[in-house]
């Protein structure tokens, strides 16, 4: 067997992200990673929402929003039933089908707890059942424990994440919560390729919270920082895997580099700015067309205050919202190497208008 091929980015620092249990509204696990790696180059903060800062660059100058959120999608404990059997709502967007089968940490007061998926064997299934979809109201959690001991352990109110480890398949990486984890490590990644830069702007890579559920924290810290141009990392979907249609989603395969979103929401002087720097820089980038709003946190930031010049950079990312999430690290390296090219680029006055 040869052995594997030398990383082209900070796996540490994103598998060290990928382990923390942190849905929307419970981001704090994976915020404290992210700021204890950004502390080693960057001036660090954070907001009572959840967000998370990492700063470089003159302190009074005026600011560029780099944004990637950290939270993921996840469970809320609703009820505790006959059994010690937990009743659970959806964090952000399900297939319900994921679910099945599948073990679940708990966010427990006391610590963390691990249960599973349960659902009806099909041997005790009817016949019209077993065609029938899962729905989560259909499904429970079973963490081995009766009634009274799982309710004096498990309040209503506790989230859960699906309980699964990343890994490295040769050069892609596998694992729940790349959406959109992969996105803060970008911002940070871009963040520190720039540190130590004679910068003309103040750069602000922030971990958002709560874009799972509605691009909250996007829009906290896009007031906070007011800044003067902005830009939105997550992910995208990688068409060569079946059923994803290129004539919708753009031709955008692994190893095609960074991904740009072209629409009306979308600053289009920046895209072009970008899309020269990774000319010049010899960048891989791919595009793909946006009708309306773009679904990340680009979406709120664009309408902050007067309003922010955004762009959109997204990783290609196969089986989204799932525990076996998978991009390749080529694009992760190239969405880094984008956003640092564009801003060494970029004037003292920058003008953005349309």
């Amino acid at each position: 067997m040869s052995a594997p091929t030398e990383s082209r980015i900070n796996l540490d620092f994103l598998f060290a992200l990928l382990r923390q249990a942190a849905p929307s509204g419970f981001e704090r696990r994976a915020a404290d990673v992210w700021k204890q790696e950004a502390a080693t180059f960057a001036r660090v903060s954070e907001d009572h929402y959840g967000n998370v800062y990492a700063e470089i660059g003159p302190e009074d100058a005026p600011a560029i929003a780099l944004q990637g959120h950290l939270d993921e999608i996840g469970l809320i404990v609703s009820h505790v039933g006959d059994e010690g059997f937990l009743s659970v709502l959806a964090i952000g967007g399900w297939d319900p089908q994921v679910l099945v089968g599948q073990r679940i940490r708990l966010l427990a007061p006391g610590g963390d707890l691990v249960g599973v998926v349960g659902k009806k064997a099909i041997h005790v299934m009817e016949p019209e059942e077993r065609k029938n979809a899962s729905k989560i109201e259909d499904l429970w959690i079973d963490v081995g424990l009766g009634k009274e001991e799982a309710q004096a352990r498990i309040p209503v109110g506790t989230p859960g994440v699906i309980e699964q480890e990343p890994l490295r398949m040769g050069g892609r990486i596998v694992s729940r919560a790349l959406d959109n984890r992969v996105g803060a490590f970008i911002v940070l990644e871009a963040l520190r390729a720039l540190a130590g830069t004679d910068l003309k702007h103040r750069v602000v890579a922030v971990g958002t919270s709560q874009e799972e559920i509605g691009v909250f924290g996007a829009q906290l810290s896009g007031y906070r920082l007011n800044p003067i141009a902005g830009v939105a990392v997550d992910v995208t979907h990688e068409t060569k895997q079946p059923g994803v249609s290129e004539k919708k989603y753009g031709v955008v395969p692994f190893g095609s580099g960074a991904n740009l979103s072209v629409g009306p929401m979308n600053s289009p002087v920046i895209l072009r700015q970008m899309t020269a720097a990774a000319q010049a820089g010899g960048i891989p980038y791919t595009l793909s067309a946006s009708g309306r709003y773009t679904g990340t946190d680009a979406d709120a930031l664009t309408l902050v205050r007067a309003g922010v010049p955004t762009a959109v950079v997204s990783i290609p990312n196969r089986y989204m919202h799932s525990p076996s999430e998978m991009v390749d690290e080529r694009d992760v390296k190239a969405c880094i190497d984008i956003i640092a090219a564009w801003i060494r680029e970029l004037g003292a006055e920058p003008d953005f208008t349309r």
